[in-house]
């Protein structure tokens, strides 16, 4: 099946620790194509999947996380990588009502630029993010306005001046 260390080579594997280590459905984690495997967890268990897919599985590298605004709920996706190529999308739901993440910053550094996304473009609350700058909104974005939602109306556009440079360039 699989060795602490070594690289997996196939998706089944990869599939079969998962259902084994987490005692998870075999329908809730699927392979739509080669080098590519989705699954949906509870965002309670996000932390030790992480953990175990890092730590024994080898998927080491965080290529991004991507929210999606599912109207009732924001579903979002922890993409990882093995050195070989294989993804695995590791993919939780949270309230729409009260959007909270805990921050994956201490596991993969690279997190804090997509979890900053999540909080400007979304308004998904990340408990544990580092201090730091607002991305990829302005500081002077409006507060409450989250234009990645789909309830989201901007309700008249706000023109800032630009300073210096040609205006006729």
């Amino acid at each position: 099946m699989y060795l602490r260390g070594v690289k997996m080579a196939m998706e089944e594997d990869v599939k079969q620790a998962l259902v084994k280590q987490f005692n998870l459905p075999e329908e809730t984690i699927r392979i739509p194509r080669p080098r590519r495997i989705f699954m949906e967890i509870s965002p309670e268990k996000l932390k030790e999947v992480l953990d175990f897919a890092v730590k024994e599985l080898q998927f080491t590298i965080l290529l991004t996380i991507t929210g999606l605004d599912e109207s009732d709920r924001f579903g979002i996706i922890y993409h990882l990588a093995q050195k070989s190529g294989s993804i695995l999308n590791i993919k939780i739901n949270i309230s729409r009502d009260n959007p909270i993440l805990k921050t994956i910053t201490p596991d993969f550094s690279n997190a804090d630029i997509y979890e900053r996304e999540l909080a400007d473009l979304f308004g998904i609350k990340v408990e544990g993010l580092p201090p730091g700058n607002r991305y990829p909104l302005p500081d002077n974005w409006p507060e409450n306005q989250y234009p990645l939602r789909k309830d989201w109306k901007q309700e008249k556009p706000e023109v800032s001046e630009k300073s210096g440079g040609d205006q006729n360039a």
